[in-house]
């Protein structure tokens, strides 16, 4: 009788365990199927968005996927929210969107053709729609910017919004970062008051994938290093009191883990500042996988400690917990 007591005990254990393990649901990752990289995340309407780059051969990358979530577990594929059909001077290598929404339009911004030179065509362009998932159209007819300036290759766009409400184009390839302030409908750019366009910002080791958010008054510049198809790709960061810098280097917060994955960077952030909660949403590539274009988007928490500075990130198989926007 005692042998039998002592084992109901221990079932009832073990159904218990497995029923509170079963109600806390975890994004895992990566967080949906397919190479994606560069992820540009979101939140619009209580809902959380994900645009990545298609990550294939360049003459294949002719369009963005997006993908949304109500809780960073389930996702919804939104295919094809922008190809080239609606933008005549792209024909290869979109990448690495970025979204902005003002005045009940949303903008994505996006690098197409992957230039070399400036007798090219392609560049950073712009597209408009009145919802996320789009049908996004090209907002301007031509590349916002189709033109190295201070060395940056006009890819790895980022929009940011400083605290008075001015947009900055922040981007730049080929070890080279630029900002722009950007006008009112982001149809071109507004001087500064040196008459300038494009100032450089570029930090130490800067490679591209340029990132910039604001926590109690600082302003957080990351950007990642090393070469995209190789495993030391990572993500760095900087602080200054002002988004043009100076910006000098803190050190790495992202990067391989030999036991996970390699190649982690080009990252987004999700930021919940009632929570205050911070996911880091990255690419990463499998440890079985040699492709260079076989890369996965993932999530995983950022924390900071008590100075303000970022913690390293763990990466994670197993990703975050399910997390509604409010």
């Amino acid at each position: 009788m005692k042998y039998l007591f002592s084992s109901l005990l221990l079932l009832s254990g073990l159904v218990s365990f497995a029923q509170d393990t079963k109600t806390i649901k975890q994004s895992g990752n990566p967080i949906f199927p397919g190479w994606y990289a560069d992820p540009e995340a979101a939140v619009f309407n209580n809902k959380y968005w994900v645009y990545p780059t298609y990550s294939a051969r360049y003459k294949e990358q002719v369009f963005i996927n997006a993908f949304s979530s109500d809780d960073l577990v389930n996702w919804k594929k939104h295919p094809h929210v922008l190809d080239t059909a609606a933008v005549k001077w792209a024909n290869k290598a979109m990448w690495a969107p970025a979204i902005v929404q003002k005045d009940k339009k949303y903008y994505l911004f996006f690098g197409a053709n992957d230039i070399q030179s400036d007798k090219e065509i392609g560049g950073i362009g712009v597209a408009v729609a009145d919802k996320p998932e789009g049908p996004y159209k090209d907002h301007l007819g031509k590349p916002l910017v189709d033109k190295f300036y201070n060395g940056a290759q006009p890819i790895d766009q980022f929009v940011f919004k400083d605290k008075d409400g001015q947009y900055y184009l922040i981007y730049g390839g080929w070890k080279h970062c630029n900002i722009a302030k950007l006008n009112q409908d982001f149809t071109g750019f507004l001087p500064f008051e040196d008459g300038t366009i494009f100032k450089e910002i570029t930090p130490d080791n800067y490679v591209e994938g340029p990132y910039m958010f604001i926590r109690n008054g600082k302003y957080y510049f990351m950007w990642s290093e090393g070469g995209w198809t190789g495993p030391d790709y990572c993500v760095a960061y900087a602080v200054s009191d002002s988004p043009f810098g100076p910006f000098k280097r803190v050190g790495k917060i992202l990067q391989q883990d030999a036991t996970i994955a390699r190649g982690a960077g080009h990252h987004s952030l999700i930021i919940n500042q009632k929570k205050n909660k911070y996911y880091i949403v990255y690419h990463r590539r499998p440890l079985t996988e040699t492709d260079g274009n076989h890369r996965e988007t993932c999530i995983d928490e950022m924390n900071f400690d008590a100075d303000g500075m970022i913690l390293p990130v763990k990466i994670t198989k197993e990703g975050v917990k399910a997390q509604k926007v409010k």
